[in-house]
């Protein structure tokens, strides 16, 4: 697998570029966005070709990174003999729309950023991320390829079909950025909310931050598991609600130990680390000197301000196992971390 193609290159495929050029692989990009195209060349990630033609021509493998929608027009337009495979977040759609004879594999790396597009690419992205691949159609030897492809970029292949694969990810990615758009939108109905935002809060609607051009085809695509999901969580809901009406705190208390105990029991994907900012000039001058040090790979920044000068503290979020090097690099600038 030397030559692969890219065909969208915006964060998914921009990172996924840069991280097969690591290991020495040639990749090329289209793009219908010129700019993207454009700035995911300058940053090293594809080499840019004129039309989708020349992208699936002469490669082992091509990627479709698109949206689910411009995923699927391209299954159904594009000729090669190359191994195709695809980053969308619903795949069923996806299966049923690749051509007889194609050789396909379905994929989706659960990477991603706040931010989108080639400039927050990074060939550090699926690092230790979960990357399903499904075998619906492929064949054994097919497989084994994507698997070694995202294995050489980091990322934990998962085998299941595509249905396991949206059922889950109703659960797991679909409903929390759900609960994070709506939570969001009604905390903003009241003015009075504003001044009380706090960790709790950001914490679990950061994602209603991201980009938002993909969740209409995501959730119209995925519209059966999306509803079973809301409906098992309405449940969960008005079964605690139903105990705090009749002060039942052995109900409650059980609830949010159960709650509790699974989260621990879930691996963190990621890790915060918080910094104490003085109010004084070049204070993230030698934030950035710890980052070059410690080598992290930096999946979020927030800054929060004191309200009335006096420095703030830095929310810098890493992998769990970039924590310890990070904040050794922090104190070594002086910084005192929590």
């Amino acid at each position: 697998m030397n030559r692969v193609g890219i065909i969208g290159t915006g964060l998914i495929g921009a990172s996924i570029g840069l991280a097969l050029r690591e290991q020495g692989r040639f990749t090329v990009g289209w793009d219908h966005d010129q700019a993207s195209l454009d700035l995911a060349a300058d940053r090293g990630a594809v080499t840019p070709v004129a039309d989708v033609s020349e992208a699936v021509d002469d490669v082992e493998i091509v990627i479709l990174a698109g949206p689910l929608g411009a995923n699927i027009e391209l299954l159904g337009s594009i000729s090669t003999s190359a191994l195709v495979t695809d980053v969308t977040s619903v795949k069923r759609p996806v299966l049923t729309a690749v051509p007889p004879g194609m050789r396909f594999v379905g994929g989706h790396p659960l990477a991603g950023r706040e931010h989108a597009g080639p400039a927050a690419a990074s060939p550090a992205l699926f690092r230790g991320a979960p990357w399903v691949i499904c075998p619906d159609g492929g064949s054994r030897s097919d497989l084994d390829v994507i698997s070694e492809m995202v294995i050489s970029m980091g990322a934990n292949p998962i085998k299941m079909t595509a249905a396991e694969h949206d059922r889950a990810i109703a659960d797991t990615s679909h409903l929390p950025h759900l609960i994070a758009v709506a939570l969001t939108n009604l905390v903003a109905r009241d003015p009075l909310n504003r001044d009380l935002i706090a960790g709790s809060f950001r914490d679990l609607t950061r994602v209603a931050g991201a980009d938002t051009g993909w969740w209409p085809d995501i959730l119209t695509a995925n519209s059966d598991e999306v509803e079973v999901a809301l409906d098992a969580l309405v449940r969960e809901m008005q079964a605690i609600a139903g105990s705090a009406r009749a002060g039942d705190y052995e109900a409650i208390g059980h609830e949010f130990e159960s709650a509790r105990r699974h989260r621990l029991d879930m691996a963190p994907s990621l890790e915060r680390v918080m910094v104490v900012l003085q109010d004084r000039p070049g204070e993230l001058a030698r934030v950035g000197h710890a980052f070059e040090k410690s080598h992290v790979d930096v999946r979020d920044l927030q800054l929060r301000h004191a309200e009335h000068g006096g420095g703030g503290i830095l929310t810098i979020t890493v992998r769990p196992e970039e924590g310890p090097p990070l904040r050794a690099a922090l104190s070594d600038e002086g910084f005192d971390t929590e």
